[in-house]
């Protein structure tokens, strides 16, 4: 489902300006990208003068392209995730690693050496669970994929820095040093609604422009700098749907339980079926399948035999999905349907064919997933939505979290 954009693909053309929010998320139905961050106080980045390019010829703004929130941009370059010297939970230049706040903006950087562009990794600035925090935790600034979109919490109307994001994922950043990416002149440019200008200060005290593209050039010039116009999610939905334990969200279409093909008591992708389950570590998902837009309830008892019951399970038939063990794992969404005993790919949710759309929302942080669906990690309070076939999703669903479902 994801496609890789280069800078080779950037044609000439009239200047768009970028489209709203792409992939933030919010708490009213409202496009998230209209809120937030500021940037009041934010120093504007100076004009190019062409002083410092020894000659060069100043590049222009290049004509939007239009992408999918999600897809990645650029070629592999760097790990996924902060580094070891980067956020790993602890407060970092002023900025803690906290729950997903709940309403988002974002910034773009691109970063290119040698006119190669180079993917900015997923996960910068995002933990994983452990036993004593089972939430896991995000920082202000982070990253969900590899499109070049850093998310920045617009909760508190605060600015950032490009600093704070470098410092975050771990890596050096200075006029000789991007991210490791040394030998070469190191210029940063940035476009603020179509307006192009080269940034001549400490690339660290660069305050991120909400909506805005920073592009930062190790090496050989461009002479054309990347803009992109966002296909976003859609808006949540203002009207929550409440999960109550017991109840039904959707309409019921498959048999409950596992099928003759799921789990049937030994171990599946290394999860365990046991009569009793110490659930030390205990957290709840969500998953809605709407096919041509009918919402489709989700089965009870998948993973629940008589003898013994799955890490993964539901009880009901609202699409909560119960992961509960004795140790911390990792539990993907592949691991749920192997249990269940039904297919998952793109084209084929549980045997309901047709192309799949998925959305993944953490407290209002939500994004287009363009990976291999069976890969979405399971953590505590994530909603998946796959929309199959059409019409496209209008609001993408919120929930209500009743005691005794969360």
């Amino acid at each position: 489902m994801s496609h890789r954009l280069g800078a080779s693909i950037i044609a000439f053309g009239i200047v768009l300006s970028l489209a709203g929010c792409g992939g933030g998320g919010g708490g009213s139905a409202s496009n998230p990208g209209n809120t937030g961050a500021n940037g009041a106080g934010a120093t504007a980045p100076a004009p190019s003068s062409g002083a410092s390019d020894a000659g060069a010829t100043t590049p222009r703004l290049a004509s939007a392209s239009i992408v999918a929130d999600g897809t990645t941009l650029g070629d592999s370059n760097w790990a996924s995730g902060s580094t070891s010297t980067g956020g790993t939970g602890q407060p970092v230049s002023g900025l803690n690693c906290v729950t997903r706040g709940s309403v988002y903006t974002y910034t773009h950087l691109s970063i290119y050496q040698n006119g190669r562009l180079l993917a900015l990794p997923a996960n910068i600035g995002t933990v994983e669970p452990t036993m004593t925090a089972q939430t896991g935790c995000a920082y202000s600034l982070h990253t969900v994929d590899a499109s070049g979109k850093i998310r920045m919490d617009a909760t508190s109307g605060a600015s950032y820095t490009l600093g704070q994001f470098f410092a975050i994922w771990g890596q050096p950043l200075s006029t000789s040093n991007v991210a490791g990416l040394t030998g070469g002149r190191v210029a940063v440019y940035v476009n603020e609604g179509g307006v192009l200008s080269q940034y001549q200060g400490d690339p660290a005290a660069l305050v991120l422009p909400p909506h805005g593209e920073v592009t930062i050039t190790v090496g050989s010039p461009l002479t054309l700098i990347p803009s992109y116009t966002w296909t976003d999610p859609p808006p949540f939905d203002a009207n929550a749907t409440t999960l109550t334990y017991g109840g039904t969200v959707g309409t019921p279409y498959w048999s409950n339980g596992n099928t003759s093909a799921g789990g049937k008591g030994a171990d599946v992708d290394g999860l365990a079926c046991a009569a009793n389950m110490s659930a030390i570590y205990h957290v709840h998902a969500h998953l809605a399948i709407i096919n041509n837009g009918q919402w489709l309830a989700m089965p009870m008892n998948v993973g629940i035999l008589s003898q013994c019951t799955y890490e993964m399970h539901t009880h009901d038939q609202t699409g909560i999905i119960h992961m509960e063990s004795p140790a911390i794992k990792q539990y993907t969404l592949g691991d749920f349907f192997d249990i269940w005993g039904q297919p998952l790919s793109s084209t084929n949710v549980a045997g309901v064919v047709g192309n799949v759309v998925a959305y993944i929302n953490d407290n209002g942080d939500s994004r287009r997933y363009m990976g291999d669906l069976r890969n979405i990690e399971l953590t505590s309070m994530r909603d998946v939505t796959l929309q199959i076939g059409a019409p496209p999703l209008g609001k993408l669903p919120t929930y209500t979290w009743t005691d005794e479902t969360q």
